[in-house]
Parts: C-alpha cells; structure tokens; sequence
C-alpha cells in the first residue's frame, strides 16, 4: 500500500481510525473460550463489525506472543483474514523491533514478506543501520517511535537541553534512505509537543494512541497535527475492543467505534469540504 493510497481510504471512509487488536483471553467475552481458536474468533467478529468504520488495525504482537505457537498462529490467520478480505485496509504490526543489519532485515523479512503487514513499528535507539533495513522494502512502512504516550516517556524523549531527544531522532530519520516511507508514533497524551513533531516530520504520517482509555483528547490532537495529507492515523485499543463482554460484544465495539467515526468525519468535513 502506498502513502497516497492511505490518504485516499481515510477520505473514502471519513476515518483516520486505527484498531487495535490486543487480545487478552482475561478479557474476551467467555463463550468464544469455547471456540477453537477464541483469539481469531474474536478478531474476526471485531473486523467484521468495524471494518467499515476503520483504515487500519494494529495488533500488539505480544499479545499474541504470550499464548506461544497457537497465539502466533491467531495473529497470521488474523493478518490474512484482513489481506484477503480488507485489502484497503492499513495493517501494522506493532513488534517494536530494532537490531543491526541482517537482524533487521531478517525481522522485516517475517512482518512485511510472510505475514504481509503494510507497516512495523521500530525503536530507533540503535540508530541508522537498525532502522534502514526495514525501509527497503517498497510500499512498506517504518514506524519509528518518537514521542510515547506513556508517563515514561519523561525519562528519555523530554529533557531540560535545548533539544529533546524525540526532536534528534525526528530530525536525524529524515537523513535516512527510504525515509519517506516513515511515519511516527506520538502519544495524544503530549499534545503540547504535536507542534514541534509536525514542524520537523511536517509530511509524516503519525500513528496516535492515547485517544480513549488514555485520556488523549482527539480534538486537541487534529489541531495541532494534522497536515495537507491528513497525516494521522488515531489508534484505539481497550475503548473499542473491551467495550461490551458480552454476547454483543461485536456490535458494542462498533459502537464505540462509530463514535469516533463521527467525530473524525466532522473533522475532515471542516477541514476539506
């Protein structure tokens, strides 16, 4: 998928939604337990019910790592059901990788070949030649963590220096080949720093999560980030998946995500018409 294509889905659906599929068998609603394969069961009900209101799903692969072998073979059956049957829609796998050159592309060659994901999100600590293998693969996406939602991200990203060390990494991925397949991950916990992620990655697509069970304000976010290209993709995860545990579960999380839905289309109207 290429990043023109991205943008066109979103005007299609009036969406930037991203969905994200973290299964916890603790959470799920008890009768798909009974089902063969509980954790696609449930992904599948869930894509079946929101598909038309979301660009792009992301599954957390530890989620999926925790259940060993059958929990790995949820999430490729989970990634095929989307290739086959959603081809339009947006797959992240949110692995955050990272290592050196043949390691990586190794890494690359398991999300983007075989299992056929659009994009993988990277941690960018070990710099230039861990993040570039992933950016050979053509019409497949880098999504390199920058600015995180979570209260640590005050330990390194954010400091008292003149420049922040999100800003560095920012700045030096845009010297890297292939860089404009990079998109970001910035919190909606830290929208006072969205201004200063959009004058540096001011083309980028960024992956937002925090809207939700994290407090994140969409609002707040789309006035500071948003670009010509839209450029975000806004993810939910517990707010849409866990919203009913119930037999309705399905139409619970459509629910919740039509809400978003709505709010995002009245965005994009105000904006573009």
């Amino acid at each position: 998928m290429t990043q023109e294509q991205l943008t066109q889905a979103i005007h299609d659906k009036s969406s930037f939604l991203c969905i994200g599929l973290d299964v916890d068998l603790d959470k799920i609603p008890v009768h798909l337990l009974e089902q063969e394969d509980p954790i696609f069961a449930f992904n599948k009900a869930i894509i079946d019910a929101t598909h038309h209101l979301a660009v792009a799903y992301k599954p957390n692969t530890a989620f999926y790592e925790s259940y060993g072998t059958k929990g790995w073979q949820a999430l490729e059956k989970t990634i095929d059901y989307l290739n086959v049957n959603h081809p339009e829609i947006f797959t992240i796998a949110d692995a955050k990788r990272g290592d050196i050159g043949n390691t990586s592309t190794r890494y690359a060659k398991a999300f983007f070949d075989h299992m056929g994901f659009n994009a993988l999100t990277i941690a960018p600590y070990m710099g230039r030649d861990s993040v570039e293998p992933f950016l050979a693969f053509e019409d497949k996406f880098v999504i390199l963590l920058a600015l995180t939602s979570n209260p640590g991200a005050f330990d390194f990203q954010v400091s008292d220096t003149e420049q922040n060390l999100f800003e560095q990494v920012l700045q030096t991925a845009q010297t890297y080949t292939n860089h404009e397949r990079l998109m970001f991950v910035v919190g909606a916990t830290k929208t006072e720093y969205l201004s200063r992620v959009r004058a540096i990655a001011s083309e980028s697509f960024l992956l937002v999560p925090g809207v939700g069970a994290q407090g994140g304000s969409l609002d707040e976010v789309c006035a500071h980030a948003l670009n010509d290209q839209v450029g975000l993709l806004i993810n939910s995860s517990r707010g849409i998946i866990y919203a009913s545990r119930g037999e309705d579960f399905a139409q619970a999380a459509a629910a919740e995500a039509q809400k978003l839905q709505e709010q995002m289309k009245a965005i994009l109207a105000k904006r573009w018409g």
